[in-house]
């Protein structure tokens, strides 16, 4: 039995996705069940409620002897640490408890580089990750750089103005991956059975790319000038707030940001084994121009 964690997420429902085509028993735990298809809800246990509740986690995990674990985000946490180990506390208990045997995470590239310790919700991250393998199970953080989906929060100002931003430098070359290759990875990880101890699992996409090489990719793909504009950090950090983000989360989003342009994501080498396949290029032809077009 293998439970998905935020089935209805940018990453889970692809990873349920992926689990659905073989013969694999699956539980999940949604706060909203009505927000899976019908034919989702059909073929799948259905856990109700959050999985930071201590009791919707044990009943979730009871049997189960795989977990695909994300957390959600919450901008309102008092602190990152709160935001990640605070939530992921009461699951490690029921990993314990009902002897889950494999764990796969949503975690973050730069454990080990000199940046780690300053990366705002990256470092709150990693120490998630401490927790979960402190349980005892088998664990496989999938180590992430930043997603070409999150292009998609900007499609307004980059159809209505050309433009898209972050507070990063535009010549910084770094990976980024779609979140349907990290799905095709979560989902081989979760049914192979033989894979045990701790470990990092890296997805770095096929290419290094600036966010300035990033637009002129889209202005082909779009037919239109799309431009980078660096945002200042204050900028940032203000906007999250007026969002409603609290002054601890969108520090520990900016700190995550300044970390990367200080090259956190440059320092794990690319190999035939963490490189997947969709390219910015492609990627943009197939998600991002027909959202834009929308």
């Amino acid at each position: 039995m293998i439970v998905v964690t935020t089935p209805t997420g940018g990453i889970g429902r692809q990873v349920l996705g992926h689990l659905l085509t073989t013969t694999e028993p699956v539980r999940v735990i949604v706060r909203d069940p009505a927000r899976l298809p019908a034919g989702v809800r059909d073929r799948v246990e259905v856990v109700p409620g959050s999985h930071g509740d201590p009791d919707v986690v044990t009943k979730a995990f009871d049997g189960a002897d795989t977990v695909f674990w994300v957390v959600p985000p919450d901008f309102t946490a008092v602190t990152a640490e709160a935001a990640y180990s605070g939530f992921t506390r009461p699951a490690c208990d029921a990993l314990r408890a009902c002897g889950v045997a494999r764990v796969v995470g949503v975690s973050a590239l730069g454990r080990g580089t000199p940046q780690a310790h300053r990366a705002g919700l990256v470092t709150a991250s990693l120490a998630m990750d401490d927790l979960i393998a402190a349980t005892g199970v088998s664990y496989r953080a999938l180590a992430l750089p930043s997603f070409m989906d999150n292009l998609l929060r900007q499609v307004g100002t980059i159809r209505d103005e050309g433009v898209f931003s972050g507070p990063v430098r535009g010549d910084l070359a770094a990976p980024t991956a779609a979140t349907r290759d990290i799905a095709a990875v979560a989902a081989r990880l979760l049914l192979d059975r033989s894979w045990d101890g701790i470990g990092s699992v890296a997805v770095l996409g096929p290419e290094d790319l600036s966010a300035d090489a990033s637009a002129r990719i889209m202005s082909e793909v779009l037919g239109r000038p799309v431009r980078y504009r660096q945002t200042p950090a204050g900028a940032f950090r203000a906007g999250f707030v007026a969002r409603g983000a609290t002054d601890a989360m969108a520090q520990a989003m900016l700190d995550m940001m300044l970390a990367k342009d200080d090259g956190l994501d440059n320092g794990e080498p690319r190999t035939p084994a963490s490189t997947t396949p969709t390219n910015l290029r492609q990627w943009c032809e197939e998600v991002l121009k027909p959202a834009v077009l929308a």
